[in-house]
């Protein structure tokens, strides 16, 4: 193993997990900073012994975050929420969680920090996630000048909440939605969750990527009435696809943003008035050495479960 000690907080989630692997197999020793340490132990097989372990790590709590970076190398900021509940909003966990962490991260004298933020990231947003993400990369840049910013696109992989989530409406529902700018919706750039993962990794292995900002993004731009073609190619379903006015959307996710679990609420309305790709002008992975991966290389086999019938009726591929 490497001398390098990293804590990466919310080292369990969607991509954490990911860059907690990828982090290993350089031999860097990972500290996971979670809310629940326990649910996190699945992380220590991606390692030898003692080289990953789960610590506490509240991005809402002074002590936990400062006892997580202490002696800590490099410092990872993973968390992040899609939607509110209880005590972790959009504000105390985008901005006031990620100022927390930058701020103990300096006074512990950790040498380099990664911020993730995320695409469409604004102070001027009409959407509250879209503002705080922009609010914290703002206040980690002022309190850790050499903190290293890194803005996806939306992210795919087997368990993401993009293209999972369209595939499960497919299942159910007749209507697939276009929500957003009329007739075919914003455009994404989704951005391979393995890719997210070692580009962060490369950002911590070289200095001169330190006060950089990254803007990550794949392959292709598609319009969201592309992917939801593509969802319903791959996943073999017949349904409509249609654009919707968008205060009849307001109307349904008023509804569903009560649920425990919201499939879609209003400031994810907000956000689906925008795009969501790379600007051109900030680098990007290819400027971190890595050739992005298309999601037609990858999103199809973890889509065959939403077919009729599972995966045994995925059809197989020819020459």
């Amino acid at each position: 193993m490497s001398d390098r000690l990293v804590t990466v907080f919310g080292g369990s989630g969607f991509i954490g997990r990911y860059l907690v692997r990828e982090l290993a197999k350089r031999r860097d020793v990972v500290r996971v900073a979670v809310r629940r340490p326990d649910s996190a132990l699945f992380l220590k097989p991606m390692g030898d012994v003692g080289q990953i372990t789960p610590v506490l790590g509240n991005v809402r709590d002074d002590d936990s975050v400062a006892a997580a970076v202490e002696g800590a190398d490099a410092v990872v900021n993973l968390v992040g929420i899609l939607y509110p509940w209880a005590k972790q909003t959009f504000a105390a966990v985008h901005h006031e969680g990620a100022l927390r962490v930058a701020a103990a991260a300096r006074r512990a004298g950790v040498k380099r920090l990664v911020q993730m933020s995320a695409l469409g990231a604004d102070p001027r947003s009409s959407s509250e996630y879209a503002r705080t993400k922009a609010l914290g990369e703002e206040a980690v840049a002022a309190s850790f000048p050499g903190a290293s910013i890194i803005r996806p696109s939306v992210v795919f992989g087997p368990e993401d909440e993009f293209f999972n989530r369209f595939a499960g409406m497919a299942m159910l529902s007749p209507l697939l939605p276009i929500v957003g700018r009329p007739p075919h919706g914003p455009r994404f750039q989704p951005v391979y969750v393995g890719d997210v993962a070692a580009a962060i990794a490369n950002v911590l292995d070289d200095p001169a990527t330190a006060g950089k900002t990254y803007e990550l993004g794949g392959p292709t731009v598609y319009t969201l009435a592309d992917i939801l073609g593509l969802v319903l190619k791959w996943t073999g379903r017949r349904r409509l696809v249609a654009w919707l006015p968008t205060g009849l959307v307001n109307l349904q996710a008023a509804v569903l943003e009560k649920l425990p679990v919201p499939p879609l609420t209003r400031d994810q309305v907000r956000l689906l008035h925008a795009d969501n790709v790379v600007s051109g002008t900030t680098p990007t992975l290819t400027d971190l050495g890595i050739q992005p991966t298309p999601a037609e290389a990858v999103v199809p086999g973890y889509l065959a479960r939403f077919r009729p019938g599972g995966r045994r009726n995925t059809p197989l591929r020819t020459a």
